[in-house]
């Protein structure tokens, strides 16, 4: 933890927020020596089809100023997250995996995940807890950070909208349940390392910034996972129309059929489902496309392998339509391994 108050965190060139604006480095704060290159960032963003935002690279940097050897695990002793996915790129793990292939579209994702969900901090083991980049769109920025415990559900918490701010909630949101710890100077260190290094790149370290806030009054519906979905409605509310059940209804129906005795008892508990499939073919062809979305999204949330057919019938399709293509690309690679474990596509076999 030496000379962690001297530690000068590289600056990266500006980049387009998730809301459109560019966002800038304080004057008389950049170096230029940035040891994050632009090739790794094109590494990172080809291997993953995904663009990544600047905070990315910069609390890669801020974590090499707390442990330069193994900057993955520099958050491990005092808040035990260690970063993962992406991050592995900026380590080079990738480079001596014993996979010839690694799906990354597969590397580090849960089980509840959905593709619209990018993990980029691993927590705790037992809950499977773990931290993400959530986008509304493949090919923008990400919208928020979003928070996950797979062993308990589908929930995604959302927790601000740079890792900075994420791991800093958590932190506090650590302390509160915890009360006195015994690695109280140490937390208190990082508290203030990561306020002042979020101060100097000008990030929000709010739960919910503006630009959040304005998402809210875009997202049509919340979903299971509650995190929401964005689809375009046009003036004349073309782009989405309800689901005839309400979420506990449709919860209900779920559990019947998963839960059901037999075939023939889940064939008749099906039914519902199949009669809003017909709904969202007809919502397809008048373009409310956000309906096959949200029924897509909430079969694959509910998590049960009865829905998985019907899950690869809607969400594709909804993508498709909706030009985020890409998505589709990662349900698929999901579905098709979908696990509780095996979720460290560069592990060592």
């Amino acid at each position: 933890m030496a000379g962690r108050g001297k530690r000068k965190p590289k600056s990266l060139p500006q980049t387009e927020t998730s809301n459109g604006e560019v966002k800038k480095s304080k004057e008389g704060k950049r170096d230029e020596d940035t040891t994050v290159t632009g090739e790794m960032r094109e590494e990172v963003e080809k291997l993953y089809k995904l663009r990544m935002p600047d905070d990315f690279f910069q609390f890669w940097e801020f974590c090499k100023g707390l442990n330069a050897d193994f900057p993955q695990e520099a958050l491990k002793e005092t808040l035990g997250l260690r970063l993962v996915g992406p991050f592995d790129i900026l380590s080079k793990k990738h480079k001596s995996s014993c996979s010839s292939q690694p799906n990354f579209h597969l590397h580090w994702r849960y089980f509840y995940d959905p593709p619209e969900f990018q993990t980029i901090i691993q927590g705790n083991i037992d809950t499977q807890h773990h931290m993400g980049y959530f986008r509304d769109l493949p090919d923008a920025l990400p919208v928020f950070i979003g928070e996950n415990e797979a062993k308990k559900g589908c929930t995604i918490t959302q927790m601000g909208d740079n890792i900075f701010a994420a791991v800093l909630l958590f932190l506090q949101k650590k302390r509160k349940e915890r009360g006195q710890q015994k690695n109280e100077a140490a937390l208190d260190q990082l508290e203030d390392d990561l306020k002042r290094e979020a101060e100097r790149l000008d990030l929000p370290v709010e739960q919910k910034t503006k630009a959040m806030k304005q998402r809210e009054k875009k997202v049509v519906t919340k979903t299971f996972h509650g995190a929401g979905i964005v689809v375009p409605v046009d003036k004349n509310n073309v782009g989405y129309r309800e689901l005839p059940e309400t979420d506990a209804s449709l919860k209900k129906i779920c559990k019947a059929i998963a839960e059901a005795r037999d075939d023939q008892e889940r064939i008749k508990a099906f039914a519902p489902i199949q009669e809003m499939i017909t709904f969202v073919q007809f919502a397809n062809d008048e373009c409310d496309y956000g309906m096959g979305y949200e029924l897509g999204i909430d079969l694959f949330c509910y998590g049960s392998h009865y829905f998985y057919k019907v899950v690869r019938q809607l969400l594709p399709m909804a993508y498709n339509l909706l030009k985020r293509g890409l998505f589709g690309e990662i349900l698929e690679a999901h579905l098709t391994s979908r696990s509780q474990d095996n979720l460290d596509q560069l592990a060592a076999v």
